[in-house]
């Protein structure tokens, strides 16, 4: 029988002494006559130096950056002359023809929806009307959310900005009410199983013999169907959030600080926004309809990049004024506890990961409603993924058609590609390209289907003037 081989273990060379042996390299070679000056060292772009801090690089781009939207700037001031109005938006919402009134009348009528949910289910937590029926009248309470201003608005054509608007909120109703009603199902459910009668037993009987006092402080969560009421509604309606719960996380106190700083941003912010639109978005989109309309494509793609930077600007702003100031300042008044309405977007590196962190309270709703809920139903990742993106372009087509009252499935299909983007960039690009590869899509995607939609609604209601004259 052979003798087993022995296994030759070599020792590795610890961190520390080899710091020592190059610092005793070192200093024999100062000690040389030839005065050495070089040693072994990696440049530092490569990625094997350790070298990360390019702290300076990034405040030249900032410079650049700066620079080059400010001659943009000086030269669309030269060329097209001051067009802030602030008059222009005033006029533009509040003295308009009598066909945008309606939509007024749209926005105090989204109560009674509201309070017509709540009705349903009271009679639901008291048994008399049977959960089927509940749920077909539920069903037509959300269809008539959805479609009812949709075709007043197709019907009475309001200004397109004013109407935008108004489908907005009935919008965010519906996916509202969605919530109210399937978590008061949930709580129904709960509150006839068997788990629920024991653990009620089980509190009941604890609680026997203790002065009323005591009880009070161990049922200080609100329990179902004690929420069934318009305080508990309202509270849920104006909240910033799109899913419901019976106890919200809720803060101490207002921070009166806090709340001044947020809307001081919001009053700011939409001055900027609003002067940023008048005085370089509409020169540049008008200036946009003849390329499009003769097909100039090289003219096409000057326009498309020309107003890809103001565009992103100005979603940019956006962004920080609608999920920082706005919600905050609505969550400060409510007290409300959550506040995380976005996470860190701008490092993801896929396409899922931006949507998963840009608008938390509309992936919460999507996950909780709608991706869960398929997954549980036997539905794989996919194609529960590519079901959620089409309902999010629908409404973002919705948002958009509609108002315009012209149909192009642009942004519909341009949510849509998501999907296939996400896949080609998670094969084939990983890191900083990935995340590169996402700004970039963010930066050409959105002014491509602004300008296809303006081009069409230019096409069909101004082919000979202006689109929006800047200093009407």
């Amino acid at each position: 029988m052979a003798a087993p081989t022995q296994v030759r273990l070599r020792r590795t060379v610890s961190t520390n002494r080899v710091v020592h042996e190059l610092e005793v390299e070192r200093r024999e070679k100062s000690s040389h006559a030839d005065k050495p000056c070089h040693q072994q060292t990696d440049s530092l772009f490569s990625s094997t130096s350790g070298f990360s801090n390019y702290r300076g690089l990034v405040n030249l781009c900032i410079v650049l950056l700066a620079l080059s939207n400010g001659r943009v700037a000086l030269e669309n001031i030269i060329k097209y002359g001051l067009l802030v109005n602030p008059m222009y938006w005033v006029r533009l919402v509040v003295f308009q023809g009598p066909s945008d009134w309606p939509c007024a009348v749209l926005l105090a009528a989204v109560n009674i929806f509201l309070v017509f949910a709540l009705f349903i289910e009271k009679l639901l937590a008291k048994k008399s009307i049977s959960e089927t029926a509940g749920r077909y009248i539920q069903t037509i309470n959300l269809f008539l959310v959805l479609c009812l201003p949709a075709a007043l608005v197709l019907y009475i054509h309001p200004n397109p900005m004013f109407s935008s608007s108004t489908l907005a909120v009935y919008t965010i109703v519906f996916l509202k009410l969605i919530s109210y009603v399937t978590v008061n199902k949930w709580c129904r459910e709960y509150s006839q199983s068997k788990k629920y009668k024991r653990e009620r037993q089980k509190s009941m009987s604890s609680l026997t013999g203790r002065e009323n006092g005591s009880m009070d402080s161990e049922n200080k969560y609100v329990q179902y169907p004690d929420n069934l009421n318009l305080k508990d509604l309202y509270y849920f309606a104006f909240a910033p959030t799109l899913c419901y719960e019976l106890n919200f996380p809720r803060s101490a106190r207002i921070r009166k600080r806090f709340l001044i700083k947020r809307l001081v941003e919001m009053v700011i912010l939409s001055q900027v926004l609003l002067g940023l639109v008048q005085q370089w978005m509409f020169p540049t989109i008008n200036n946009s309809m003849k390329p499009f309309h003769n097909s100039n494509y090289p003219f096409m793609l000057e326009r498309l990049l020309k107003l890809a930077i103001p565009n992103h600007i100005l979603w940019l702003i956006f962004f920080y004024w609608f999920f920082h100031s706005c919600l905050n300042v609505v969550a400060e008044l409510l007290r409300f506890g959550d506040r995380e309405f976005y996470k860190d977007w701008w490092n993801a590196e896929s396409i899922n990961a931006f949507w998963n962190t840009w608008n938390i309270p509309v992936h919460r709703w999507a996950r909780r409603h709608l991706y869960s809920p398929m997954m549980k139903s036997g539905y794989g990742k996919m194609a529960s993924s590519v079901i959620v993106f089409i309902v999010s372009a629908f409404f973002h087509e919705y948002l958009v058609s509609v108002p315009l009252r012209m149909f192009r499935v642009w942004a519909f299909m341009g949510m849509l590609g998501q999907v296939p983007f996400a896949i080609l960039t998670s094969r084939f690009l990983n890191g900083h390209f990935s995340n590169m590869a996402l700004w970039l899509s963010l930066i050409i995607g959105q002014p491509l289907a602004t300008l296809m939609y303006v081009h069409d609604y230019y096409v069909l209601n101004h082919l000979h003037a202006d689109v929006m004259p800047p200093t009407a």
